[in-house]
């Protein structure tokens, strides 16, 4: 079956609008009822429930028999050959506090390949998006990895598990890693963190435990701006970043074989 990937960017793009103006509101965390799933830490809200279901029923207005994989449990196979990968709210604790970093990302994965992605920046009002081989933007900006001098030089992100023994081996990750690097920064939210390397804005990300829907559409960005990245979960993290540095932080990690 022949897929339009334009068409899928189109139906992303609506579910995203179907929820952003909701989250921005005025009155978006009054009633948050949050809950936690795989610890104290890692919290969930009635709105990314909420976004969820609204994203997954904007998509199958369009698209009825396409499949979902949700962080919130939609999870439905589909017929047509296409998976929507959903983070409703990706940076929930960021959403929760009324800081910055939270975003919502939106995959379509056509026959196991991410094909097209968006993640959406509701307090910079930025809209990154990416289709299989026609390049990263951010609203009609195109998007390209940096080109950092060393890794010396370079300015990472990354992010912290929710369960306190793996927090403490990325502390020793971290003690060892810093100084090979420049600096390094810790947003909250893994999508954006993706989007910032597209952008050029980070030189790379690194972090263990993600969730693939996490990184799917953020994935896409970075290697349609010309980035690379390496997946080796469980129990090694997620790296994406510029072909200048990334062997070399590849070998900082402990990652190369």
């Amino acid at each position: 079956m022949t897929v339009d990937l334009h068409e899928l960017r189109a139906v992303a793009i609506a579910a995203a609008d179907a929820v952003v103006p909701t989250l921005t509101a005025d009155d978006a965390r009054n009633d948050l009822g949050i809950d936690t799933k795989s610890s104290a830490t890692d919290m969930v809200t009635a709105m990314d429930r909420w976004a969820e279901t609204t994203i997954t029923g904007t998509i199958r207005r369009t698209r009825p028999h396409d499949g979902f994989l949700g962080e919130e449990g939609t999870v439905e196979p589909g017929t047509t050959g296409v998976v929507w990968v959903i983070d409703p709210i990706d940076g929930t604790t960021n959403f929760i506090r009324d800081l910055p970093g939270f975003s919502v990302s939106i995959a379509a994965r056509v026959d196991g390949v991410d094909a097209v992605g968006l993640v959406h920046d509701p307090i910079r009002n930025e809209r990154f998006t990416a289709v299989l081989g026609e390049g990263a933007f951010c609203n009609e900006d195109r998007l390209r990895v940096s080109s950092p001098l060393g890794l010396d030089r370079a300015v990472l992100a990354t992010g912290f598990n929710y369960q306190p023994a793996v927090r403490a081996q990325q502390a020793e990750v971290i003690a060892h890693l810093l100084p090979h690097i420049a600096d390094i920064r810790r947003f909250g939210g893994a999508a954006i963190d993706c989007c910032s390397v597209a952008a050029g804005r980070l030189d790379a990300y690194f972090e263990i435990g993600v969730q693939d829907w996490d990184i799917a559409a953020g994935r896409l960005l970075v290697h349609e701006a010309g980035g690379l990245s390496c997946d080796r979960r469980p129990n090694l993290p997620f790296v994406c970043g510029s072909p200048a540095i990334f062997d070399a932080l590849l070998d900082a990690l402990g990652l190369t074989e």
